[in-house]
Parts: structure tokens; sequence; C-alpha cells
């Protein structure tokens, strides 16, 4: 025995039966459709993660093209090994520890990085701010990225020794006891090979040359890779 359907049931069925034939008769509305809720599906997963370093001018590539500069170098060298990663520099020239605190929650809110390169302190340490201080701001920095969910790269930094010995190693001793505190990676000193070297820095002995970004590159990268 089969069943006829009801009036209201065979209204449905028309309904339902012309909406199916405008959706065929548009082919490019369909296109769409389905290639917008591909885009959300597959959106997300475009990169693997996001890097974000947050600097000075040492990662900011102060006095030259950016694109000259070892965060730039980075970049490309995360895609010719493959890695789907995104780099996002948020590194500005003269910005101290306290300015990187007061700049990361929102780069970490906008961004959502996998991994946060913090090259911060020199300038602290140029303008002779306590140590303490910087300890402080460093481990704010740090701890802020790890709620978020990123690992975090301390990049450490040395300073000259006209500073004189007792302030250049406590200033050294910042970098190591932060990571060691908060289990962060750490890369001792970023400007190994490059600080003191003439033909590594610019003319003003302060910013390293474009020919020192690859060497400050091959710094990092040991310490960076295995956090990707």
């Amino acid at each position: 025995m089969v069943n006829s359907p009801s009036a209201l049931g065979t209204t449905l069925l028309r309904f339902r039966a012309m909406r199916m034939l405008e959706f065929m008769e548009n082919p490019m509305r369909a296109w769409l459709i389905g290639t917008a809720f591909a885009l959300l599906l597959w959106g997300p997963a475009a990169f693997a993660g996001t890097v974000l370093v947050v600097g000075d001018s040492i990662s900011a590539a102060f006095g030259l093209d950016t694109r000259q500069g070892w965060v730039a170098l980075l970049e490309k060298r995360l895609q010719e090994q493959g890695f789907d990663h995104r780099v996002v520099n948020a590194s500005i020239s003269g910005d101290t520890s306290a300015g990187g605190a007061a700049r990361l929650p929102a780069l970490l809110a906008e961004h959502r990085p996998a991994l946060v390169v913090l090259e911060l302190g020199g300038n602290d340490g140029l303008r002779g701010q306590p140590p303490a201080q910087l300890q402080q701001n460093l481990a704010s920095m740090v701890r802020q990225s790890q709620q978020a969910g990123a690992r975090v790269l301390i990049l450490g930094m040395q300073l000259p020794p006209n500073y004189g010995q007792r302030y250049t190693t406590a200033f050294a001793k910042v970098f190591p006891a932060v990571a060691e505190e908060y289990n962060a990676a750490l890369v001792p000193f970023v400007l190994e090979g490059v600080g003191g070297v003439a033909s590594m820095m610019q003319e003003d002995g302060l910013h390293p040359a474009v020919e020192a970004q690859p060497v400050l590159l091959d710094n990092v990268w040991p310490a960076l890779e295995p956090l990707l």
C-alpha cells in the first residue's frame, strides 16, 4: 500500500524541489558557497603557527632594509625547510623591556603565536637601568606568553666592558636566570661573533651590518628550530 501525501506534505515537497532546481541552475552560486565553506574549514590550518618576534633595533634591522634583517631571513629559512609557520616581527628600534612588556598583551591577543621570541634588554643595559627591573619585565613577558599557550625563546645580550664588571655581570645573568626559572629556551648571546667585530657592525658601532644578519640567524636557529 502506498500512502498518499497530505496537501501540506505535497506543498513542502514542491517547495524543496524548486529550491534544489534553483540551486542547480546557478552553478556559480554553488561554487561560491562551497568555496566559502572550505575556507572556513581550512583557514585555521593554512599555517602551522605564528612565530612572534618582540625585540628592539637588533631585530628591527635598524639602518637596513627590513628584508635584509635576520627575522626576514628566518622566514625565508622556514619556507626553504618546509615549515608552514608565519613570522610576525613586532620589533621596534629603541624599545626596552618595559616597552615590550606593555605591548605584549595586545600582540598575544592579535596574533595568538605558537612561539614568542624575546629579544629585549640591550637598551635597558645601555641606559644603565637596574638589572632587577629588566629581570622583572622579562619574567612578566615569559609568563604572559606561556599563559597564552606559546613557547618562549629568550635571546640573551651582553654589554661592553666599559660599563663596569659588576654591572655587566649582573646584567648578563638576567637572561639565563629567567630562562631557568620558567623553563624557557635561551640563546646566551645573540650577538656572538658580531658584537665588537668592526666588519660586522654599521658605522655607529652599535647596530649589526647586513653581513651580520646571517650570523645572527645562525646564532638563533639551533635554539629556535626544536620549538617549532
